[in-house]
């Protein structure tokens, strides 16, 4: 008894209010099936360790992801395993770049998908990707996120993609995501994605994809070269750049910012998903 009051505490004390349906434990195994079985599969999380463990992969190799700046608690609850990570506070996971492998997807041409389930609870909130926004000047390369209201991605799934890693000149942010239509709801499990095909960023919500039309982007007025700032359609984002090899580690949950590690994602995390290819609309549908 005491120890399932300890646990209520911590929860009510993080960012993750006390679920009151039947937890998920039998997860999704057709799923976990389905996605072993496309192609392209680089890596497959499905968070079922325990805290203190390394989070280890399905797919062309372990990649184990440790805990750094605290433990992340195992949740009962979840769409992959049956099993969540919470995510709170500063802690994250990470893969040093000397150990990403095949994860160190890059290439003027290369395709990249990165999808995951999540339940989360607001801000901007890093999922997973080789992103480092500070180190060097920046070695970004794909990104998974909730939520980049800088430039009108805010509530909404956005994929990063960069290829020299740093900020988009003139402005000093990379202002290079796609960012869904479709507002990511609070508390309740989404599906979140995004695909590059070397040309084209696509975000999707739940395995839709929404077009949008062309709009001002916020706080791009006044820089050289745009002094009414840049119309662009966010979703798809059109960025024939490629992706860079900038040497970035690959994180879960958090990004290296000139402050520290940032956009922590506040919520849980049951499954994150890494294709070295931009995997169709179609296929996305399938894992709703």
């Amino acid at each position: 008894m005491l120890r399932k009051f300890f646990i209520l505490l911590f929860l009510t004390a993080a960012c993750i209010p006390i679920q009151a349906k039947t937890p998920n434990l039998k997860g999704n195994p057709e799923l976990v099936s389905s996605i072993k079985s496309t192609s392209g599969l680089i890596a497959l999380w499905d968070f079922k360790e325990e805290a203190g463990k390394a989070r280890k992969a399905i797919g062309k190799g372990k990649f184990p992801l440790k805990e750094q700046k605290g433990r992340i608690l195992r949740l009962n609850d979840g769409p992959l395993s049956g099993y969540s990570a919470l995510f709170r506070d500063s802690a994250f996971l990470r893969l040093p770049n000397s150990k990403t492998g095949k994860l160190n997807i890059h290439g003027k041409n290369q395709g990249v998908t990165v999808m995951a389930w999540v339940k989360w609870e607001g801000k901007t909130g890093f999922v997973g990707g080789m992103w480092n926004e500070y180190a060097s000047g920046g070695k970004r390369q794909y990104g998974l996120f909730v939520s980049l209201p800088h430039y009108n991605g805010g509530d909404q799934v956005c994929g990063h993609i960069s290829y020299t890693g740093k900020p988009t000149p003139p402005f000093p942010y990379s202002i290079d995501y796609s960012a869904s239509k479709q507002p990511v709801e609070k508390g309740q499990w989404q599906f979140v994605a995004f695909t590059y095909d070397g040309q084209y960023i696509h975000s999707y919500l739940n395995g839709g994809f929404e077009t949008r039309e062309p709009e001002l982007i916020n706080h791009t007025k006044g820089f050289p070269g745009y002094p009414e700032g840049i119309m662009h359609s966010k979703n798809p984002y059109f960025y024939p750049d490629g992706m860079g090899n900038n040497g970035s580690d690959f994180t879960v949950g958090a990004v290296l910012l000139a402050r520290g590690m940032g956009n922590n994602f506040c919520g849980q995390i049951g499954g994150l998903v890494v294709f070295d290819r931009a995997l169709s609309a179609e296929e996305i549908g399938r894992f709703k």
